[in-house]
């Protein structure tokens, strides 16, 4: 095949006008390149645009191919009315837009795939970046003025920090999945640091930077390679990237250089639909609700869904939820989504079966918020605190201890942010608390869901290091503890402290005669059942936590982490659990 011209280029096919390698020229004179997806013939049109470090031109079928065919297989509405020749990880599908008078924009980030300079993710640069974009969409002569931004994941995250600096043109955004407090949400989950994100930046950044050139995938639309014209050697493309690895783990303290890279809800006015994923902790659940609750936005919706962080983003179900909310704000179409009510939930039960539910807020208002006490004498969650002090005690970077509330005799809904309460000791300066919550079945098999990225994700998770134990308290709720993270407070060895525990929201039906358990361990849980096929060939699935581990050495030494700790329940140290109980309507 010829190699074709490395210039923008226009052609009209699969009934789109499609222009190839358009430059959008930064305020630095750096020049990005997108490729626009528009309807054919007369007319202005909303435009919905991404931007993002995956490279636009590599297909979702060969980048990603196990969830591709995971997903097509189980749900084959993704791939109907669409040839699939434009699918693209994490964006939409211009084939399931365009017919419908909207103009898909796609954007490399500054340092990847057609975009050269240098990689700076989820920085106030590409903020800039971004805000530059959506000002160029919204002024071309095929653009109606309005642009709207949609996307998984990264293409969630940049949403929150450019809704911070209000450009014009922006009128709506979904973000899907998107973490928005890199500390919190992303880097450290309580403290912890969590390995994710240099192993991200390896395999998905920096495989497809600008520069790679030849040595990457080709566009299968084009003959292009996906990650530029120029081929560079490995220490040229080096110098144009920081090692984010490094810097996460330089930074093991909250401070500016995370809120550089997190949401200031304030400043986020645009009206926005923000999907959560109920399996999604470790990255793609928290921010989303965090967004609902605290965004100024008077215009704001959230949905939470289960099942791969990538899949409902494609769906029939997705799509359309997406369109109606784009219509309305984009086209000003009286659809009657103002009427939407503002939270949709799909209520989780065992045998991943899901039902639509509509509420007016989160948390819900009629929750009944339930402290369950822990008893280190019977193992048990209990509805009174224990008058008998007791203790338990386990290695600290071990498996730990199950306290089981005992099977249900009702049928039982958790839905809601939790929060454990603990008094804790250990036997060196620090700790590092994993709150898992758990369900069995009445033979004792645990049920386990399909998350975001494991197949194999429990109820919720809860994490925290005992030195950060600090609370702020004017950002603090009842039922969502906010920790500072600013600075360490060593522990003395044997001496019992308080410790607040941050669990990520969640839905479980529990049917009668099933039983939750609270896990409270000294590392990630450990799935032990059988892997599926999918979870074998997949790289980042794992057991029960995928790539969200919290194991790196030099973050969690032996001598510090290495001893006992042990729980104190009852008496003057009442550790307890605070469960969201939802009764019916």
């Amino acid at each position: 095949m010829q190699a074709p011209p490395d210039g923008p280029r226009h052609e009209a096919r699969d009934e789109m006008l499609i222009d190839w390698q358009v430059v959008i020229e930064m305020d630095d004179g750096v020049a990005l390149r997108c490729d626009v997806y528009r309807p054919e013939g007369p007319g202005r049109f909303p435009a919905i645009v991404s931007y993002g470090p995956y490279a636009k031109g590599l297909s979702f079928q060969e980048g990603y191919g196990p969830q591709w065919e995971k997903m097509v297989s189980e749900h084959p509405d993704v791939t109907a009315g669409s040839t699939n020749k434009y699918q693209s990880w994490e964006v939409a599908d211009p084939e399931k837009w365009v017919p419908h008078g909207y103009a898909c924009v796609r954007v490399d980030s500054r340092g990847t795939g057609w975009s050269p300079g240098e990689v700076d993710v989820w920085s106030p640069r590409e903020a800039k970046d971004l805000a530059r974009c959506i000002e160029w969409a919204g002024t071309q002569e095929w653009s109606n003025g309005r642009v709207g931004l949609s996307g998984v994941s990264y293409y969630a995250m940049n949403q929150w920090h450019v809704a911070g600096l209000a450009p014009p043109h922006l009128k709506a955004m979904v973000p899907w999945e998107g973490a928005a407090d890199f500390y919190r949400d992303v880097t450290h989950h309580g403290g912890i640091l969590c390995e994710f994100t240099a192993n991200w930046y390896r395999r998905q950044v920096e495989s497809v930077q600008y520069g790679v050139g030849e040595r990457s995938p080709v566009n299968p639309n084009t003959g292009e390679h996906v990650a530029g014209p120029t081929t560079l050697s490995e220490s040229e493309l080096a110098r144009n990237r920081p090692d984010l690895g490094a810097l996460v783990s330089a930074h093991a303290l909250d401070g500016q250089w995370y809120r550089d890279r997190s949401a200031s809800w304030p400043d986020v006015q645009v009206p926005f639909l923000s999907a959560a994923n109920w399996g999604g902790h470790g990255l793609h659940a928290r921010g989303n609700f965090e967004a609902f609750t605290q965004a100024a936005s008077k215009h704001k919706w959230l949905e939470v869904h289960g099942g791969e962080h990538w899949t409902h983003f494609y769906t029939d179900y997705g799509v359309e939820l997406q369109r109606r909310f784009f219509d309305h704000f984009l086209k000003g179409a009286d659809n009657g989504w103002d009427r939407t009510p503002r939270v949709l939930l799909n209520i989780r039960c065992p045998g991943e079966i899901y039902e639509l539910r509509e509420e007016d807020e989160w948390p819900l208002a009629r929750t009944v918020w339930t402290t369950l006490y822990l008893d280190a004498s019977t193992m048990s969650l209990t509805p009174t605190a224990p008058d008998t002090p007791a203790e338990a005690t386990y290695s600290a970077l071990g498996d730990g201890l199950s306290f089981t509330l005992g099977p249900a005799t009702e049928e039982l809904e958790v839905t809601g942010p939790l929060a454990a309460r603990l008094f804790v000791a250990s036997s060196t300066v620090d700790a590092d608390i994993f709150v898992v919550l758990r369900l069995f079945d009445p033979d004792g098999g645990e049920v386990t869901f399909q998350g975001a990225l494991d197949p194999n994700t429990p109820i919720a998770h809860g994490w925290l290091r005992a030195s950060h134990r600090r609370i702020d308290v004017a950002k603090t709720l009842p039922w969502r503890p906010y920790h500072s993270h600013e600075r360490e407070e060593l522990l003395v060895p044997g001496e019992v402290v308080e410790v607040e525990v941050e669990i990520w929201p969640t839905c479980i039906v529990v049917p009668v005669g099933y039983e939750l358990r609270l896990d409270i361990r000294g590392r990630d849980y450990v799935y032990d059942g059988e892997l599926s096929s999918f979870a074998k060939s997949f790289y980042y699935a794992n057991r029960g936590v995928g790539p969200f581990t919290h194991a790196d050495s030099s973050d969690r030494p032996p001598e510090r982490f290495g001893g006992e700790v042990t729980i104190h329940t009852g008496g003057a140290t009442p550790s307890s659990v605070l469960v969201p109980v939802i009764p019916p309507k």
